[in-house]
């Protein structure tokens, strides 16, 4: 008996039009092969949705999102939008938001024949509190996270609670108890941030005490990007607040290969949401040059979170595949290939239409 899934595709800005057509074909070919009946709807945000509807993130998407069993968010421009108050909002942190998607899911893994920067072979998972911090488009109510009392002075709050620190840990612990290695790291800077980052650390150390199958360890996090570079093995699951897991999660990815190669998985306790780690690149947009993967491959985790495992993973082995050879690779990858090219490329590694 087919399976059906609803997911709801936001293109975005940038190439996110590019790689959100390329994702929508492999996800397409693979539930063929995999008995799965997929409802993919698309909807508008960013640019087009503010010249079309006043706003880069209408209500009625934030309506249909909650409607999906899942979203596919493509890259956006938010650094370019107008303020919010002229209807420039940050789809990705107002659906963070309003669909409580408070666990950042970024695994970063080495890909056979994809040279990494440093040499050395990495297979990891940071994950990433995703609602609070410093993040001022997410951490409040009402009003701005950041603010400027008088001219010359700029004033940025940090919002840490028991509560997203303890459903981080949980949900962080629990994915290392599916690993093979069992370790977890909360990676902090306690030492500084006293107040803050030690109550994090208070809901983690609570939530390992409950797991001793799982070695844990606490690691200040300049520590933490220096070792991770020095010697990628020595961690399993990486644990952090919203900033800090933000950019040590570019850095492993990086560290396996490339950014554009970071898939990313936004987690809450009844929504889930697929969003590519890279930014909208319009310096490439409309040219054929961007390598869809990231976005292909979040979406293989979407799949894989909504029980659809043999399509997530013959997802993910066929990006590998298609990129483990320089002639089936993207330019940014040292190949030949455009994302068109490319996406057949992964689809005809699916072994379907």
């Amino acid at each position: 008996m087919s399976r059906s899934l609803r997911l709801l595709l936001l293109p975005g800005d940038g190439i996110g039009p590019e790689i959100s057509a390329a994702t929508e074909a492999v996800v397409g070919a693979a539930a063929r092969r995999h008995d799965l009946e997929l409802d993919i709807t698309r909807a508008d945000i960013g640019f087009a949705a503010l010249e079309a509807h006043g706003s880069t993130i209408p209500a009625d998407v934030v309506a249909e999102a909650k409607k999906a069993h899942g979203v596919i968010l493509g890259p956006v421009s938010h650094n370019a939008y107008p303020p919010a108050a002229d209807g420039g909002l940050n789809p990705s942190g107002t659906l963070r938001r309003e669909l409580d998607l408070y666990a950042n899911i970024r695994p970063a893994r080495s890909i056979p024949g994809v040279p990494q920067p440093i040499g050395k072979p990495i297979d990891l998972v940071v994950v990433r509190e995703n609602l609070e911090g410093f993040y001022a488009d997410r951490n409040m109510a009402q009003g701005p996270g950041e603010f400027m009392p008088e001219p010359g002075i700029a004033i940025a709050l940090r919002k840490i609670t028991v509560r997203a620190s303890r459903r981080i840990a949980e949900r962080a612990f629990a994915i290392a108890h599916e690993r093979p290695a069992r370790r977890l790291a909360a990676v902090h800077k306690a030492n500084v941030l006293r107040v803050s980052d030690g109550l994090f650390l208070d809901e983690v150390r609570k939530v390992a005490a409950c797991c001793p199958q799982i070695a844990y360890e606490e690691v200040i996090v300049d520590a933490a990007m220096a070792l991770v570079v020095r010697n990628p093995a020595r961690f399993d699951v990486l644990l952090s607040t919203n900033m800090f897991g933000d950019i040590l999660s570019d850095l492993t990815s990086e560290l396996a290969g490339s950014l554009g190669l970071g898939a990313s998985l936004n987690v809450g306790d009844e929504h889930a949401m697929a969003q590519a780690q890279h930014g909208s690149a319009p310096d490439i947009a409309g040219t054929d040059a961007a390598n869809p993967t990231s976005l292909i491959g979040s979406t293989a985790m979407l799949l894989r979170h909504l029980g659809e495992e043999p399509a997530a993973q013959a997802i993910e082995r066929a990006c590998e595949r298609a990129i483990a050879v320089p002639e089936t690779r993207t330019r940014d990858l040292g190949g030949t290939l455009g994302t068109r090219a490319f996406t057949a490329a992964v689809i005809d590694h699916l072994g379907g239409p």
